[in-house]
């Protein structure tokens, strides 16, 4: 996730093209919050752009940044919480409208009328930490995603995180086991603690082959014109090394 001063960094990866040569991937780190909006509408954003560019070289890791590091385990009442946050009622309601419409362009599905707590998110991070581990991040962070700004379910409760990690084809059973215990809290917030160290100060941050970190959530356009910039400066590389 470092900058480097260096080249950026491209990968061989295990398929190869219709030559016969290895194909080159290109990391893009994720530093993320389930419960930021705006790393959703982010999400959404590069998604879309990676469908229509289904050869795009980036393979995604979620990293953890939590918003709200000193929320309490059990979570607050949302509209109390961001109501103090944004100066009362008045301030609130625009904070929603402006997400509302954000969302709606993005094609981001956000249920506001079902959000009725901001959990802590340290329980969900381990999940996506584990789903790294069995290559099933970016579904379980989906739904992460899917579960709280579409559904309204608390992803701080582990039933709720255990759901989601069965959907994503994880075991369950194992998960809960996991949640119940104390497995990786501490490299958790070590992670983070580290990113902020790096000058990460707010999600979504995108760092792109550990060279340029982009933050905010980024148009469907800047994501087509970066992955068409790299991919062009990978075949130019290729050639040059011929």
């Amino acid at each position: 996730m470092a900058r480097s001063a260096g080249r950026p960094v491209w990968k061989a990866a295990a398929p190869c093209a219709p030559n016969g040569r290895l194909t080159l991937s290109v990391k893009l780190d994720i530093l993320s919050d389930p419960i930021c909006p705006w790393c959703y509408i982010g999400k959404t954003q590069l998604d879309r752009a990676l469908a229509q560019r289904p050869a795009h070289p980036f393979v995604v890791e979620w990293h953890p940044f939590q918003l709200n590091p000193e929320m309490p385990r059990e979570g607050m009442n949302r509209h109390d919480y961001l109501a103090a946050r944004f100066g009362g009622d008045a301030g609130f309601e625009r904070a929603e409208a402006q997400l509302s419409a954000a969302a709606a362009a993005a094609g981001a599905e956000i249920n506001l009328a079902a959000l009725a707590r901001i959990p802590n998110t340290l329980d969900a991070h381990r999940l996506i930490h584990w789903g790294g581990l069995e290559n099933c991040q970016s579904l379980v962070v989906d739904g992460l995603f899917a579960a709280n700004f579409r559904d309204g379910r608390d992803i701080g409760q582990h039933d709720v995180l255990a759901d989601i990690a069965d959907s994503a084809g994880m075991d369950a059973a194992l998960v809960t086991r996991l949640l119940q215990s104390d497995a990786d809290l501490q490299a958790i917030r070590d992670r983070d603690a580290h990113s902020r160290e790096m000058g990460i100060s707010s999600v979504p941050t995108f760092v792109v082959a550990n060279q340029h970190a982009v933050p905010g959530a980024q148009p469907v356009e800047l994501w087509l014109k970066v992955i068409d910039e790299i991919t062009q400066k990978i075949a130019t590389d290729e050639q040059t090394e011929v």
